[in-house]
């Protein structure tokens, strides 16, 4: 609690320095760098969430294997970004992928208002005025948790060694370069796409690539019966996944009002933490209700993903509309990912942990929400009204837009990138060690060793 309060006073003085020593760039600098750095580690501190989430919702003897891919996946981002990744996506180039900066060699290393300059090289991020290396962290962390997306659909099935090869393509190539469409320059943002903090660059990237992965590897061992019926495999940890999901719930207030980059502007700061709280608390509601009513009792599990499903659908429209748009958005994505839930198995698409429809379903609903509720310059940004709003079909076809050529452009790389895989290294344990456990299987150690020999006694 005192660790919250101190946070709490630390954010309150960064906006009242900005604005008492507006006049000083170097000092502007020092602040919205401060505050660019600081919602990054609430990104990064997602992880944590991912993990405890993922590993909660999963089988006991997967534990050590889902920890482990959680943990490795930022180090495997932080390389593959560094290298190539960041150059693809802000490096200026043509309407499709960035060309100059690609090993992160070249460009300023220092904002423009210390008189530096990023024309040629990384101008589509130039709109921002802190260091480089800020920018580049920022943008990492939202590059690390597309991957870690991919994790939690693939579980309890998946080679460790090519879970991690493919979440270096991912990050190297496959998110960058959608992402340089919408955040670098590209034709989706000439075009009028709006995407303020991820539901389609981060969110649904993430899902598509899952989904292809999902389709290559197959279902689980046991996991439809004979008659085509759905054979329930519960998770191991319904505290650790509550847990992980408030953690999730914490660094989105880093995910989406960092997005501003910039901390001079407050009240769209604020703006953007409320609408963001509102579409998860009432997603929560609706994702309650719904299960209530299907299921006859409150899942916990649909609980939690209706609690991220508001989240993933506000993070594109957050800056873009008003708090009652944001609590009907939340409203929808609630219902939207229970029912998401079962049509995915009705067609034996196997998602242990719900992936797909947190991420994949409530991205694309985030993306088009845009087009239906924005408010023009709400928060500064100058949208265009969606179509509910007055607006017409403008934006709305422009958000539709940027769906099905990133879905089909992810999910079709990733599908060959999978298909790849599976032919020259294989994607899959044997049935042998997917019924044994991972744990042992893939990393030679039980997480709950003690506990897992009484079992067996």
């Amino acid at each position: 609690m005192k660790s919250l309060q101190r946070i709490t006073v630390a954010c309150v003085l960064l906006l009242t320095a900005h604005s008492l020593f507006g006049a000083d760039s170097d000092i502007i600098v020092g602040l919205d760098t401060m505050w660019v750095l600081f919602t990054a580690f609430l990104v990064f501190f997602m992880n944590l969430g991912f993990a405890m989430v993922e590993t909660g919702l999963t089988r006991a003897k997967n534990a050590v294997n889902i920890l482990t891919k959680n943990f490795i996946v930022f180090a495997v981002a932080s390389i593959s970004f560094w290298v190539i990744g960041w150059g693809l996506m802000f490096g200026d180039g043509n309407p499709f992928v960035g060309t100059n900066g690609l090993f992160f060699l070249s460009g300023a290393d220092a904002s423009p208002a210390t008189g530096d300059s990023y024309q040629g090289v990384y101008s589509a991020i130039a709109w921002t005025g802190v260091p480089l290396a800020a920018k580049f962290f920022f943008q990492l962390v939202f590059a690390g948790t597309c991957a870690t997306i991919v994790s939690g659909a693939v579980a309890e099935r998946i080679k460790f060694l090519s879970f991690i090869i493919f979440s270096f393509i991912i990050v190297a190539v496959i998110y960058p370069v959608t992402g340089h469409w919408v955040w670098g320059g590209g034709w989706l943002q000439s075009l009028g796409m709006w995407d303020f903090a991820g539901s389609t660059v981060v969110h649904s990237v993430g899902g598509w690539a899952a989904l292809a992965g999902i389709l290559i590897l197959g279902p689980r061992t046991g996991k439809y019966r004979a008659d085509g019926s759905v054979n329930p495999i519960m998770g191991h940890n319904m505290g650790y996944a509550t847990l992980g999901a408030l953690v999730l719930w914490f660094g989105w207030f880093g995910f989406n009002p960092g997005s501003t980059m910039a901390v001079g502007d407050g009240s769209a700061i604020a703006h953007i933490a409320v609408t963001t709280n509102t579409a998860a608390a009432t997603a929560i509601m609706s994702a309650t209700t719904a299960s209530w009513l299907i299921q006859k009792k409150p899942d916990l599990s649909m609980i939690i993903n209706g609690a991220l499903a508001g989240l993933v659908a506000i993070t594109a429209p957050c800056a873009f509309v008003s708090v009652g748009s944001a609590a009907i958005i939340g409203l929808i994505a609630g219902v939207l990912v229970v029912l998401a839930v079962f049509m995915f198995d009705k067609f034996k698409i196997d998602d242990p942990v719900g992936a797909l429809s947190v991420h994949l379903v409530n991205g694309i609903f985030g993306t088009i929400a845009v087009g239906l509720f924005a408010e023009n310059g709400i928060t500064g940004a100058e949208t265009g009204n969606g179509l509910l709003m007055g607006g017409g079909f403008t934006l709305l076809f422009a958000q539709i837009a940027a769906v099905l050529a990133v879905g089909a452009f992810v999910f079709t790389i990733s599908l060959i990138v999978w298909f790849v895989l599976k032919k020259t290294m294989g994607i899959r344990v044997s049935v042998k060690e997917e019924i044994s456990g991972l744990d042992i299987g893939e990393h030679g150690i039980k997480c709950y060793p003690e506990f897992q020999s009484f079992l067996t006694k």
